[in-house]
């Protein structure tokens, strides 16, 4: 799950997104006539038309500006997360993910160059996975917080987390290798309207782990050896039934 145009981020100038697009439009360009391995910084700043300062200034190495969005994405999608109603927690997690396939829908002919790329490349297909990795960890922190104290809280986060990333790039990467055609946004809706099925005593309201209060807890000491009736008759007077 990783982002798929070239916006700008977060409070830049109007006129950087021109030379970000700048950079990586002259970067593709040159990886798909020379070849990722073969294309440097150089290269693309020259082609470009600007510094070694610039590049960096926007990506802080080749391997981002493959992923120019992911770090915007993440952001967007932990904003999403923190705030809105979440009486349902796993709708919310579904809706998260919806916000990075709407960034590859964008930009069809890009996300599909990229996706072809990062086949080719093994360097970029572990870029990508790190890519994954973060917004899944992004997506089971909400969870967390949401089952946080309930039995099994962190598993049935993390289970719910690994599952709502691979159902989205399930439909997302069939949408890729169909070369963008269909609709991308029903595929993905499908994929995570089944995960959510699958888990569905994942979103009802979690059971507690420890249920009741103190109060209902008897501890009763007795001799070793004493007779039974005496130990039930301290058992009444302690409940106040005696």
């Amino acid at each position: 799950m990783s982002s798929s145009g070239a916006a700008p981020g977060r409070g830049e100038k109007a006129e950087q997104p021109t030379m970000r697009d700048a950079l990586v439009a002259a970067a593709f360009r040159l990886f798909l006539e020379r070849g990722y391995e073969e294309t440097t910084v150089d290269d693309i700043v020259a082609l470009a038309g600007v510094g070694r300062r610039s590049f960096f200034r926007y990506f802080p190495s080749k391997e981002d500006v493959v992923f120019p969005d992911h770090e915007r994405c993440l952001a967007d999608m932990t904003a999403f997360l923190a705030t809105g109603p979440d009486h349902d927690p796993v709708r919310k997690v579904c809706d998260a993910a919806r916000l990075v396939l709407l960034m590859y829908a964008e930009n069809p002919a890009f996300s599909v160059q990229r996706y072809r790329l990062t086949r080719q490349v093994p360097g970029l297909r572990a870029y990508e996975l790190s890519v994954v990795w973060r917004y899944e960890r992004a997506l089971a922190g909400y969870l967390r917080s949401r089952y946080a104290g309930l039995r099994d809280g962190i598993l049935r986060a993390d289970v719910i987390a690994a599952a709502v990333v691979a159902a989205h790039n399930n439909a997302l990467r069939s949408w890729l290798r169909s070369d963008g055609k269909g609709d991308a946004e029903a595929a993905v809706d499908h994929a995570l309207e089944h995960m959510r099925a699958a888990f569905a005593d994942g979103m009802a309201p979690p059971v507690p782990a420890v249920t009741g209060g103190p109060e209902d807890v008897v501890v009763i000491v007795a001799r070793r050896g004493a007779p039974l009736w005496r130990v039930v008759r301290e058992l009444e007077s302690a409940l106040g039934r005696g």
